[in-house]
């Protein structure tokens, strides 16, 4: 698998990189933006894009390496976003990769502040992530609220969870956070993404979920 690091990155990749090189089960090279737009990415079978800005990742790929993640996927790779790269993922920015049919609720807002949330899990959500509980705690750094985008040449996303707090800081008004999607699955041509809004990889008792969410979008 490819991890995404280059500008627009935050710093804490490198616990998210630690982690994922703890399972036997990946092989795990790092990728910068150069390496993607050269078509670097048909060594992989999934590429992850970690937290950071989901608009800095996107510029530092430019438009070349944007069609090349894009194709990627089209063609059968499996894409993971975490927080920033569900940003990335989604169908509401001139940036944005358009694999995932989901827009940004209150993008006004988009920095409404950290902590932890709690997240509702659907029955397709636990069967995926092989979580044995309905509902779990996950740090939440800023991502993104995601509603359907009801473009129709994008497939649907299936919502695997739901935000059931919410932090409203930063004069983010409160009320619009819950009950919005928290991760989200879907398939886009032959391959599959999936984006979590909130950071598994930062949360001790969730971390195995990294590593469902990556063998799901690898087909294994």
């Amino acid at each position: 698998m490819a991890l995404f690091r280059d500008k627009g990155v935050s710093k804490s990749v490198s616990g998210l990189a630690e982690l994922l090189r703890s399972w036997p089960e990946l092989s795990v090279t790092e990728v910068k933006a150069a390496d993607i737009r050269s078509g670097k990415l048909a060594d992989f079978d999934v590429v992850v894009f970690p937290g950071g800005g989901g608009r800095d990742e996107a510029y530092t790929l430019e438009e070349q390496g944007r069609d090349q993640v894009k194709a990627f996927v089209e063609r059968g790779g499996g894409y993971l976003g975490i927080c920033a790269g569900a940003y990335l993922a989604s169908a509401d920015y001139e940036w944005s990769l358009h694999i995932l049919d989901a827009k940004v609720l209150d993008r006004a807002h988009w920095n409404r502040g950290t902590g932890n949330v709690e997240v509702g899990l659907t029955s397709a959500g636990r069967k995926l992530l092989a979580a044995k509980v309905e509902r779990e705690t996950i740090y939440y750094h800023q991502g993104p609220l995601l509603a359907p985008a009801g473009k129709p040449e994008i497939p649907d996303f299936e919502t695997l969870g739901t935000f059931q707090t919410e932090i409203a800081k930063k004069g983010a008004p409160s009320g619009v956070m819950k009950g919005t999607t928290a991760i989200a699955a879907a398939s886009f041509g032959q391959g599959r993404v999936l984006c979590f809004s909130p950071h598994p990889e930062k949360t001790e008792a969730v971390k195995e979920q990294v590593l469902k969410a990556i063998q799901w979008a690898a087909k294994r």
